[in-house]
């Protein structure tokens, strides 16, 4: 009998399998029929028309969170827009030499910037699209600093009659919580090395000290004045007539009773004053009109598709290794937009064991963050350099503290005039809350063995010695920084000593002091590396990135589809939508907060931003 239902039960369990298969085959098959209603048709480039560069957001080195937690975040309309250079910049001059491609249309109006260092590679691409005799078209009912330096580089400008053009100029400033901090009786003991480390500023002070005044507007006047070079240069503009027209806005303002669209005109910032519709009809006269009524024109995210299409999914042959390494420093395996010691260094090796990467690119844009899962990643860095591989570093917006740390050692270390980097120095924050507690009656006592025991818990008081073994770690961690990139740079401790401190530099000042080798694009530290690796002129790139199964990817595409039927059968409330953008700085820095996971809690860490 036991037998018998044991076949009986295997046989149950079989078809209730099969059951199961059925089920799933046939709910993946409904989201596919009701996703297809709701997706958009495939994208077609038309035989004559324009490319419209429409980057949503932030420009980005990396999209942040791994495929899937995008999909899922952008089919239900949480995510935050970001689009990412590279894409941009291979549409640009992969329609550069599409015969189809007539013109370019640069519509900016939702592009939030990303650092002058990203906006100058786009430009030059923007300028190689124009060099093949093309011409580029910007419109906008108005921009702001960033997207009006990517418009500066078109071939004619045009500005809505009721809009402006805002350029303010450059600015740093920072949130300082020891009011809030005393009020609460939270004693945050800080330790650091290095005058200009001023990050843990912001628990000890309630407002920005001399020397990071000193410093902040080193690094800001050298970005505003490379943004107002670019600016002057591709508009054909007088020396200082940025600075003149940001300076005296107020009075530019009141001669021309707020019209600011006519005072940008006269300031010959714009080409023209045009409604868009005017603006599109003009279009229309060029490339022609398309069945919506619009010009012929595909959109550069389209225009990718189309473009790759016919890409290989896996280069052959010899070829560089491009590995980003883009957002904070943190210990362990982390998501794409974020730099883990584990997820990092995996890639790495793979470019390590890979006998067709003949070099390998580190593009980096970071803050820094870990001080160990800083030191993992460079040790990587060694042992692609040991094995014979050359490894250049390429900054891009920024690439300070950890992000230096991690490109120290590399051959040649590129970096943008604008790109922010240095900030080498060292700091911890240990705060406790015992006097916290005592406000509400909570008291904590008890015996130890040692006069350690115990001295690290929140809720007590930290005590002198191991305020004094904090102190002492961070001050050799300073010393090993120092050591570590003076031993790269073939200098001596005191010369790097001297320009470290934690002191932030723009890569134009960075190259002076001797802390990058050349200035130059991405697509410059590309050259150097096939130089090195000997790959010649037409060397091929292929980016390593952490691959994605095939369940992961079916799995994917489901919740995709189910989470478009969710938005459209249960619209997104605008109070929510507004609530989450309200509150998205404080949940940025407290999101910064809780990232952080160094196990000795010591950083590698720059909160500069690049503008």
């Amino acid at each position: 009998m036991k037998a018998i239902a044991g076949i009986l039960g295997f046989i149950w369990r079989g078809l209730d399998g099969v059951r199961k298969v059925l089920h799933f085959i046939l709910l993946l098959g409904l989201f596919l029929i009701i996703g297809a209603a709701l997706s958009p048709s495939i994208p077609i480039v038309p035989a004559r028309g324009a490319l419209v560069l429409a980057p949503q957001g932030a420009l980005v080195e990396q999209l942040a969170g791994d495929p899937f937690e995008r999909a899922i975040a952008e089919a239900y309309g949480t995510n935050r827009p970001e689009t990412l250079l590279r894409d941009l910049i291979f549409a640009v001059d992969a329609a550069a030499k599409d015969k189809r491609i007539e013109l370019m249309v640069l519509d900016l109006s939702s592009m939030t910037g990303g650092g002058i260092a990203k906006l100058q590679e786009l430009a030059q691409a923007i300028q190689r699209f124009r060099a093949g005799g093309k011409k580029v078209y910007a419109f906008g009912e108005s921009f702001d600093q960033s997207q009006y330096y990517l418009a500066a580089h078109a071939d004619e400008i045009y500005l809505d009659p009721h809009g402006l053009v805002l350029i303010e100029g450059f600015g740093y400033y920072r949130t300082f919580l020891k009011g809030m901090i005393d009020k609460l009786a939270v004693d945050v003991n800080v330790f650091r090395a290095g005058k200009f480390k001023s990050f843990t500023d912001q628990f000890s002070r309630s407002d920005m000290s001399e020397q990071e005044e000193q410093e902040s507007l080193a690094w800001l006047n050298a970005l505003w004045a490379q943004y107002q070079a670019g600016v002057t240069k591709a508009r054909g503009l007088d020396e200082g007539a940025i600075a003149a027209y940001s300076t005296e806005y107020a009075e530019i303002a009141k001669a021309h009773r707020g019209d600011l669209a006519t005072a940008a005109l006269e300031r010959n910032l714009v080409t023209e004053l045009k409604s868009r519709r005017e603006f599109e009809e003009q279009i229309k006269e060029l490339v022609g009109e398309d069945k919506e009524h619009t010009f012929k024109h595909v959109a550069h995210w389209d225009y990718l598709a189309a473009a790759r299409s016919g890409e290989r999914l896996k280069i052959e042959g010899d070829h560089i290794g491009v590995v980003v390494a883009a957002g904070e420093i943190l210990d362990g395996p982390q998501p794409p937009g974020t730099i883990g010691s584990d997820s990092t260094s995996r890639l790495l090796r793979d470019a390590l064991h890979d006998d067709d990467v003949k070099a390998v690119v580190l593009r980096i844009d970071s803050p820094g963050g870990s001080m160990l899962a800083s030191e993992v990643i460079r040790r990587e860095i060694d042992a692609l350099r040991e094995a014979g591989k050359p490894v250049i570093a390429s900054m891009s917006s920024t690439a300070a503290s950890g992000g230096y740390y991690i490109a120290m050692d590399a051959d040649e270390i590129w970096a943008s005039p604008a790109t922010l980097t240095g900030s080498i120095g060292v700091f911890a924050v240990f705060p406790t809350i015992e006097r916290t507690l005592e406000k509400f009656g909570i008291t904590i006592d008890g015996v130890g063995t040692t006069p350690f025991a115990g001295s690290l818990r929140l809720d007590r008081t930290l005590n002198d010695g191991a305020k004094t073994i904090l102190q002492n770690s961070i001050d050799h961690a300073y010393s090993v920084f120092v050591n570590n990139v003076a031993t790269a740079r073939e200098r001596s401790f005191d010369d790097i000593d001297a320009v470290a401190q934690g002191r932030v530099w723009a890569g134009v000042d960075a190259a002076q002091h001797g802390l990058v080798d050349k200035l130059g694009s991405y697509k410059d530290a590309l050259d150097a590396a096939a130089e090195r690796a000997g790959l010649g002129k037409d060397y091929k790139v292929n980016y390593i990135e952490p691959p994605m199964g095939w369940r992961q990817a079916l799995a994917m595409r489901a919740q995709i589809l189910a989470a478009r039927i969710t938005r459209a059968l249960v619209p997104e409330q605008q109070l929510f939508a507004d609530a989450r953008r309200i509150l998205a700085p404080l949940e940025a820095e407290l999101s910064r907060l809780a990232r952080f996971n160094d196990p000795q809690n010591v950083y590698y860490y720059c909160l500069c931003s690049a503008p």
